[in-house]
């Protein structure tokens, strides 16, 4: 299931939720689950108090998945080449909706004056980078240590090999299909991930 809310306007949904434009357009899908409207109306009406620090074309994607007993919430924001990720596993839904959108503002919060630089200002709003709340924030990111190494053409099953026999949770290769630099990365749920780069 996918479902589409776009922005600059409001929802039929969101209409009592939200006061002016909705900012971000909101996409939402489930794994192994159908996202009921109630669920989803809630998931928005919490995201909707940190739309203020982004711009009016930004994307939030929120994926809804069950495993068992596990429900898990992913909430990816991109705006203007900034992607911000949280996700967040309980016993219930409601409760991994609270818990992410916490995750989310404490990331954001914490790298609130990076974000707030000219780099980043087509995707974000800085004058709302203006929070009481304490939150030690990051003042510098401290690169312990480089490694540079060859990368050989491989397909991913054999990235993926790779990256479990070094016992490292990402692999970065050139994928032998396409010629490309891809990632692969271990998921906390067990399976794998790939990343491509699109330039």
């Amino acid at each position: 299931m996918l479902v589409v809310i776009p922005s600059q306007g409001k929802s039929n949904c969101m209409s009592k939720y939200l006061k002016g434009d909705v900012k971000m357009k909101y996409i939402v899908s489930g794994k192994n689950t159908e996202v009921s409207t109630a669920l989803r109306e809630r998931a928005i009406k919490k995201l909707s108090k940190i739309e203020k620090f982004f711009k009016g074309d930004a994307e939030c994607h929120l994926t809804f998945e069950i495993e068992k007993n596990r429900h898990i919430l992913e909430v990816t924001i991109l705006s203007k080449g900034i992607f911000i990720r949280a996700e967040e596993t309980t016993d219930d839904m409601y409760a991994s909706i609270d818990a992410v959108i916490d995750k989310l503002e404490r990331q954001i919060r914490k790298n609130k004056t990076k974000l707030g630089k000219r780099i980043y200002q087509e995707g974000v709003i800085p004058d709302n980078f203006l929070i009481d709340e304490n939150i030690e924030e990051e003042s510098n990111y401290k690169i312990m240590k480089s490694k540079r190494f060859a990368i050989k053409p491989m397909s991913v099953e054999e990235a993926i090999l790779q990256m479990n026999l070094l016992g490292h949770t990402f692999f970065v290769f050139s994928n032998g299909d396409t010629e490309e630099v891809n990632v692969v990365y271990k998921r906390k749920d067990g399976n794998y991930g790939l990343i491509e780069p699109e330039f």
